[in-house]
């Protein structure tokens, strides 16, 4: 469903005049042009009606074969810069789909016969060919459209302008642009209050044609837009009484208009008071309830109303009967604005809790959380998860079990299939609700009966559901599917433990080293929060319901993946619990017993469960390293060393063992020797000989003496045969690169094989090529090799990994200067509009040898542009983060590390501050290497100017005594110090909270078009810098920290603020100090500070006592960094709490009290909430309305009727009879008032309110908002309505 209204639009963002039609039908019918918005700015209250994108191929205009190239400032400017940008990332998605499949098919048309396949093979040819010009074309005007947005600054709109309005608008032609150019230059020009007094005389104007009040007040909007002052000094007299007008009007297309004219006028709290006092809350309310044919008067009402949302305390002006309107609009399930009720719902509940309850918004909310139909599920649970935080918020829920509605779809046992994709959802929304604190939290509420319902079920033998539920626990407990486990649950056996086992060998190859700081020093949240959700888990029987539903699987497929997650759990048990917890699961107590029972039928069962569990283990257990069983790491990183080694001496012994004749034949396979045509050639053979046979140096030899094996392979390389350098640039013929890469490395490693290369014909070809680039050179070429069409088309680009290649050896790098190779690289980076080629370049050549290629990567990083000055900074993430050894040759990799680390330090002296911000990443990962830190510090680089960019690897200076005194020398530290006491420990809580949810919210990465200018990933879910962890890893900085008194400061505040249920900002202040004791007491000379105090026995009541939700979890997280050091767990142990370790007695960070159930207890609360709502002007809200009069008083009565379902249908009889008799009682204003104090006092369906409201006659609301109520009526009023 798209965002489209039914009214019709003009424009520059306006509403379009209606027709000049007498039907009133034709002019609401009026369509709009797809995709497009009258509110595309995104002013106050603005949205989409659906929340999902808008974004299509078919919105793509037509004439440029479905693409539209921005290269220059005439892009379309009603289009954000977000909106655009979008569409470009959108279309190269297509486009890269397109190419991978068109590669993929050219890979299988290349195992199949050249002659059959070639006309084939040249289409896919032509196909692919297209999709990287276009790809090409598309990241060139992404690349233009992102730095335009960087140069201009955004509208703060804007970001809300791309979330609810991202469909594609059409751009006005030339003419028509130039002409509102000057049109808005001759406004420019006119006073604003002149044009002002204008416009609000033309709408005094009477009986005028209906799109002269539409035009005019388009035209005070974007005035206002133009002067946002204007509207503060607004005389409301005169420009309320133009309003009233306007919405008392009977086109839909006016009265939309004024909505939106008094939604651009709101200023501040006073203004919608003002507002408020033009009768408005009546006339919203009338809008709303109409029918779905005035789309645009309800959809501008609504945006009305969702501007008070974006006023400082603009949610309190909101009256109650509003906001019962709106909930009956979000429970009429087939509006087309219930999405957007729902989530102003929802924004309203944070803001104004008990506005909600007392309106009756919490069943509307509380549904759409369990019937699946609402797409943001995640801003719905957030809204509840608030409010169940702080027990003052929590008692506004009456119930306690408003999060348990989802759950109800896994246990009705009315269930059928048709449900599924409502399970689906409401499992979206329980995984929600278990990767959050609160949540957790909250279904562990009466011994854990939601989650015990939900893992239950498990044993309902309904495919569907049994395999939502396995999908929901991989999700929840963050289980990653080994790469096998498609072909495991495809029926296939695990047979593939050799290449399983191999793995490990290719994920590690640093050599270990004491220095190296270990990865996980940073502690993992995620880590710590994945093991507390697993251990509730396994609390609420999950290890017996897999077993359960392992045995009754329905069919083979659910069966395996049982097996899988039964295996997964029994492996992050073992990882993440304490031993108390995983020893008893390891040994499936109750799987075994069944299956030692022998003499019954069963025990087969249970003994083949137990082979698939056994098998499923050793092979995760084969798989490779995980994330928190790392305690080891040394041990693991020399066995991984050794398995390195002994792999190197077995290739060397199998090269050694091919002789002579093995070696030509293997030459003779390969067709080389056959025939020229290398489409004929079996590239895989000649791959492994390369690798292989050719590094010996009496094999190479005889390849290259006897036979023409090397000649011809070179003969293919060189560029004037046109062989290698007119193959199609596709992901299968990169074979032909990683062969030619191969072929020079075997060269180049012996005397023969350089003296051979040296007198080919290829180098000195690929030099004439270069020439070509150089306008010095005098080589001109009418199609030059290097050609950007060429680079993106064909294989050309993978010469320059074959320069790279000579780059890495000496000898290589003489040839390069014999052919003045090495002049062209330093002219092509001198190169104008010709990045491409420079980055080919860069991220090719070989910086390992003290030599040319140093000197033109240090001229790149410096005078290039910005883009190129990015790209050469990243190329020295590899060097810079290598090992540093105290003895070492300057070409050794300390060398080469110390080199980029000086490179690095220059940059951050860059004019441009994204350079500098690049740099600063590389040079904090290479300070996990402690004589890197030394260095880095060594080289004493000047941070200040970077402000908060450098503020993370000034930190992790203070992990050394060095960086320490070169800190101190600078007076950073005691500056510092004091600012974090101050207040960054503050904004420290809020930075680690929503690292943590960004973390277990899995949203995808956005894909990185442009790999220069992206920045580099966050590690989310890890506990973040902090200043006093670096302090106390050095013992001058402990000293600091005893004498300045901070850490004796937390303490205090934890143990007389820690118990704090209702001050926001004391409980911000008791986390911050949780969490600075916690980073202390991590550290292995933060142990005195907590021997010195009791505040480890403070956190653990925090932990088990608090009222306050996120509090125990922060306290639990605080444990779990105490927990690091043995000193620290010895300390939990007094408190009976246990952490986990690993095999090796290293600490791991997760600990768990021995009453496990402490965690979770929360006292149980009853609903109360106070009353505290604005209510309609002039009418107090009463809990009985009474009438003098028989027939008024009947009217209300059977109004109050219709709010009972029973009695609705008689009730609108009567109604309906009463009015035909009587239709005068239907022109009171003084009933109109009674019937609104009833409505708003008692809950009604969108039709009945509707119904209502149609009984009066229209005018009874022009006498309301105009004031122009008889005083009889006045009076007959207030002596009819009781006031009790």
């Amino acid at each position: 469903m798209t965002s489209q209204f039914e009214g019709p639009l003009v424009e520059n963002n306006a509403l379009q005049p209606p027709s000049r039609s007498k039907d009133v039908r034709s002019m609401s019918s009026t369509n709009l042009p797809k995709g497009l918005s009258y509110n595309s700015a995104a002013p106050p209250g603005s949205f989409n009606s659906d929340l999902r994108s808008t974004i299509s191929r078919a919105d793509t205009p037509a004439g440029l074969g479905g693409y539209t190239y921005y290269t220059d400032g005439a892009a379309d400017e009603s289009l954000t810069s977000e909106q655009r940008q979008a569409e470009f990332r959108s279309r190269i998605d297509k486009e890269t789909k397109i190419k991978i499949g068109s590669e993929n098919l050219l890979e299988a048309l290349n195992t199949k016969n050249a002659k059959q396949t070639k006309d084939q093979r040249f289409r896919v040819e032509s196909e692919l060919k297209s999709s990287n010009r276009k790809i090409a074309q598309l990241k060139s005007d992404l690349e233009a459209e992102v730095q335009r947005a960087k140069d201009q600054p955004s509208s703060p709109g804007s970001r809300l302008s791309y979330l609810f309005h991202n469909a594609p608008l059409r751009s006005p032609s030339r003419p028509v642009a130039y002409k509102e150019e000057e049109e808005v230059e001759e406004q420019e020009a006119e006073s604003p209050s002149f044009v002002l007094s204008e416009l609000f005389q033309a709408l005094e104007a009477e009986n005028m044609p209906h799109d002269f009040y539409v035009e005019r007040a388009n035209a005070l909007v974007e005035l206002f837009k133009r002067h946002p002052t204007l509207k503060y000094d607004l005389a409301w007299s005169i420009f309320g009484l133009r309003i009233q007008a306007m919405l008392l009007s009977d086109s839909r297309e006016v009265v939309a208009a004024g909505y939106r004219l008094l939604r651009y006028a709101v200023t501040d709290r006073k203004s919608l008071q003002t507002i408020r006092a033009l009768h408005t809350d009546y006339l919203v309310i009338v809008s709303l309830v109409k029918e779905s044919k005035a789309s645009i008067e309800r959809e501008q009402a609504l945006k009305f109303v969702r501007s008070f949302l974006d006023v400082k305390d603009g949610v309190k002006e909101i009256s109650r009967p509003v906001v019962r309107t709106i909930v009956a609009m979000a429970e009429h399930t087939e509006d087309r604005l219930r999405s957007i009720c729902i989530l102003t719902l929802a924004e309203i509940l944070i803001r104004n809790p008990p506005l909600l309850v007392s309106a009756g918004g919490l069943g509307a909310l509380t549904d759409a959380l369990g019937d699946g139909s609402y797409q943001a599920s995640e801003s719905l649970s957030s809204a509840f998860l608030y409010l169940l935080d702080i027990p003052s918020r929590r008692k506004l829920l009456r119930s306690g079990y408003e999060l348990g509605v989802p759950f109800a779809a896994f246990t009705s046992s009315s269930l059928i299939p048709a449900n599924e994709e409502k399970l689906k959802e409401d499992a979206k929304v329980i995984a929600i609700l278990l990767k959050n604190w609160t949540g957790l939290m909250t279904l562990s509420l009466n011994n854990f009966l939601a989650i015990r319902s939900i893992v239950s079920a498990l044993c309902i033998p309904t495919p569907e559901m049994r395999n939502i539920l396995l999908e929901l626990f991989f999700d929840v407990l963050r289980i990653k599917p080994p790469s096998w486990s498609s072909s495991f649950l495809a029926g296939r056996r695990l047979t593939t433990y050799g290449r399983v086992t191999n793995l490990k060998t290719k994920v590690i190859t640093k050599s270990p080293s004491a220095d190296v700081e270990d990865e996980n020093s940073r502690m993992s949240l995620l880590d710590h929060f994945t093991a507390v959700v697993l251990a509730v888990l396994l609390h609420a029987g999950l290890l017996r319901a897999l077993l359960h539903a392992e045995e009754d699987a329905p069919d083979l497929s659910l069966k395996r993946k049982t097996t899988l997650l039964l295996g997964e759990v029994l492996k992050l048990s073992n990882q993440l619990l304490p031993s108390n917890w995983s020893a008893s699961l390891q040994v499936l107590p109750e799987l075994f017993h069944s299956a030692s029972r022998f003499g019954q039928d069963t025990r087969f069962v249970a003994t083949g469960t137990i082979y698939q569990v056994d098998s499923v283990n050793r092979t995760l257990y084969r798989s490779g390293p995980n994330a928190a069983a790392q305690g080891n790491k040394h041990q693991m990183l020399s066995e991984t060393a050794a398995g390195m080694r002994q792999s190197e001496a077995a290739k060397a012994q199998a090269i050694s063992q091919v002789d002579e004749g093995q070696f030509r034949t293997l030459m003779y396979e390969t067709q080389v020797l056959n025939t020229v045509n290398y489409t004929k050639w079996k590239w895989d053979l000649i791959q492994s000989i390369l690798d292989g046979p050719m590094l010996n140096a009496k094999r190479q030899e005889e390849a290259i003496k006897v036979t023409k094996f090397v000649h011809r392979l070179l003969s293919f390389l060189r560029p004037f045969k046109y062989r290698f350098s007119e193959v199609k640039n596709t992901k299968p013929n990169q074979r032909y690169v990683r062969a030619a890469c191969s072929l020079m490395r075997a060269l180049l490693q012996t005397s023969e094989g350089t003296k051979y290369l040296a007198e080919e014909k290829l180098l000195r070809q690929l030099a004439e090529c270069l020439a070509q680039l150089d306008r010095m050179s005098g080589i001109t070429s009418s199609s030059p090799l290097f050609s950007p069409e060429r680079l993106s088309d064909s294989l050309v680009g993978g010469y320059f990994t074959i320069l790279g290649v000579m780059c890495s050896s000496s000898q290589g790098l003489q040839m390069l200067g014999r052919w003045k190779i090495i002049n062209m690289f330093y002219h092509i980076i001198e190169l104008p509009g010709r990045d491409d080629l420079v980055r080919i370049m860069l991220s090719n050549l070989d910086f390992s040898l003290d030599n040319h290629p140093r000197i033109i990567l240090s001229k790149a990083m410096t005078a290039c542009s910005k883009r190129i000055r990015i790209f050469a900074t990243r190329q020295l993430r590899k060097y810079a983060t290598s090992e540093i050894s105290p003895t070492s040759g300057a070409d050794s990799s300390a060398g080469t590390a110390k080199w980029a680390i000086r490179l690095l330090v220059t940059q951050l002296y860059d004019p441009e501050i994204e350079v500098c911000e690049v740099a600063v990443k590389i040079l904090e990962e290479a300070c996990n290497n402690k004589r890197s830190l030394e260095y880095v510090v060594k080289c004493r680089p000047a941070l200040d100017h970077l402000g908060e960019i450098g503020a993370p690897l000034l930190l992790r200076f203070l992990s050394t005594s060095t960086g320490y005194h070169y800190l101190d020398g600078l007076d950073y530290i005691t500056r510092e110090m004091d600012d974090w006491f101050l207040g960054r420990n503050d904004s420290y809580v809020a930075v680690v909270e929503a690292s943590l949810a960004r973390a277990l919210a899995d949203i995808p990465e956005r894909p990185q078009q442009m790999q220069d200018e992206a920045p580099e990933p966050m590690e989310y879910g890890t506990v973040p810098p902090h200043f006093y962890r670096e302090l106390t890893r050095t013992a001058e900085g402990c000293k600091l920290l005893e004498r300045k008194g901070h850490f004796d400061e937390f303490v205090v505040t934890i143990a007389d603020l820690g118990m704090e249920d209702e001050d926001p900002e004391i409980i911000l202040k008791v986390k911050g100090c949780l969490w600075a004791v916690g980073n202390v007491g991590s550290m292995a000379l933060g142990a005195s500070f907590l021997e010195k105090s009791d505040v480890v026995k403070w956190i653990v009541q925090i932990a088990e006592e608090s009222e306050v939700m996120t509090m125990r979890g922060t306290a639990f997280f605080v444990l779990g960094l105490i927990s690091r050091s043995l000193h620290g767990q010895e300390i939990l142990a007094e408190y009976k709490w246990d952490g986990t370790i690993n095999a090796v007695g290293e600490c791991l960070g997760f600990c768990f009290p021995l009453d496990f159930q402490k965690l979770f207890t929360i006292k149980p609360w009853t609903g109360s909430f106070s009353d505290t709502r604005p209510t309609l002007s002039k009418v107090q809200t009463i809990t009985s309305v009474a009438d003098s009069d028989d027939t008024n008083a009947r009217i209300l009565e059977l109004i109050k009727d219709l709010a009972n379902t029973v009695l609705t249908k008689r009730a609108a009889a009567d109604l309906n009879a009463i009015k035909a008799k009587n239709p005068r009682g239907f022109q009171k204003p003084a009933l109109f008032h009674k019937v609104m104090a009833i409505l708003e006092s008692q809950h009604y369906r969108l039709g009945a309110c509707r119904f209502v409201i149609d009984l009066f006659d229209k005018k009874v609301m022009r006498q309301i908002v105009l004031e122009e109520e008889e005083d009889d009526s006045s009076d007959e009023s207030d002596s009819e309505t009781n006031p009790e």
